[in-house]
């Protein structure tokens, strides 16, 4: 999983970027994105790994893309810089809300190059295919289906700039999946403030379209984190910053990209690792180790928060909470798992 840090220039993307992955931005990849692992912040890890004290420790990491900066003024730059963006499987709209840009007004104006850019593809594919299926081809057939499945969308995308409303169909989801259409990714709006209080007026405006919102003085956070912990503390209290908006950002990131996590346990290592929502206890396994997936057996489970708040796995499974799974068993978040394998 890839999350795009995207938006126009200036907003703020490389200091959230520095912020999540420590790593500072580098100049020569301005034009063709940097990407850094971010390590999520999870109490519930923390508690099992006090809990277990093992040798090794292996939090949860996801992959952030720190995308070039849309051109407000030069639309035809964007088209290139967007393609960047398709290779993200989720987006954080990186807002700068400083220098009197209204959040509103730029979600809306960053959304409309999104649909312009999907249109552009949509409509280069519709007049191919409407040459194509005039000729007496061997794969007419086919090519008239595909068709048929992308005008629907086209128009669709025209009239409301957005795909939201419609539940595509397997041919659609087929032909349209190497397109990688910005207007289905999901997307957290991140509102970069230059101070801690913000005035969130335009919150309604802009959740009512589907996206996630936080508002945070990321700049603020990164030079606070520089400083030793008292002197952090004082400039805290003087901002009026209550805590750290690290833990509270990779969570909503973990929400818009619609990840879980669970954990595999034991003195030798506990791991967190990040899966799909609605993902079997099989795609848990391959997530692991494709062997583990290709020999499962069955699925040992124990609600890590139950475990926590029993003591142990014993007393867990005598509580009746530890149970056994088949490989379509859907993983619920802080699911401990042990995969039993014949491999």
């Amino acid at each position: 999983m890839k999350v795009g840090l995207v938006g126009f220039q200036a907003g703020g993307k490389s200091t959230v970027f520095e912020l999540l992955t420590g790593i500072a931005p580098d100049p020569s990849k301005a034009h063709s994105g940097q990407v850094g692992l971010a390590t999520v912040a999870d109490t519930r890890f923390d508690a099992l790994v006090e809990h277990y004290q093992p040798a090794k420790i292996s939090p949860a990491r996801i992959e952030l893309l720190d995308t070039p900066g849309l051109d407000r003024r030069q639309q035809d730059v964007n088209l290139q810089r967007l393609a960047i963006i398709r290779e993200a499987q989720a987006l954080v709209h990186v807002v700068g809300a400083f220098s009197g840009i209204d959040p509103l007004e730029e979600v809306t104006r960053f959304s409309e190059e999104l649909v312009l850019a999907d249109l552009q593809i949509l409509g280069n594919r519709i007049e191919r295919l409407e040459t194509d299926v005039n000729k007496p081809r061997p794969d007419r057939d086919e090519l008239r289906a595909e068709l048929e499945a992308l005008q629907p969308l086209a128009a669709e995308l025209e009239s409301t700039g957005s795909l939201a409303g419609i539940e595509m169909t397997e041919t659609q989801e087929r032909v349209t999946r190497s397109f990688a259409l910005l207007a289905r990714k999901q997307r957290l709006v991140l509102v970069n403030t230059g101070e801690a209080e913000e005035d969130t007026g335009y919150a309604g405006a802009i959740t009512s379209n589907g996206y996630g919102l936080m508002a945070a003085a990321v700049g603020l956070e990164l030079e606070l984190g520089a400083l030793d912990e008292s002197d952090r503390t004082e400039m805290a209290a003087e901002m009026g910053l209550s805590g750290s908006c690290r833990h509270e950002l990779m969570q909503a990131i973990l929400h818009v990209a619609d990840l879980i996590t669970f954990y595999t346990c034991s003195d030798k290592e506990v791991h967190a690792w990040l899966l799909r929502r609605g993902s079997t206890a099989v795609e848990a396994a391959d997530s692991i180790h494709s062997d583990l997936a290709r020999g499962f057996i069955r699925a040992e489970i124990t609600p890590s928060d139950s475990l926590l708040e029993l003591g142990g796995e014993k007393e867990a499974k005598a509580a009746g909470l530890w149970h056994v799974e088949g490989k379509d068993y859907v993983v619920e978040d802080g699911d401990e798992i042990f995969i039993r394998s014949g491999i």
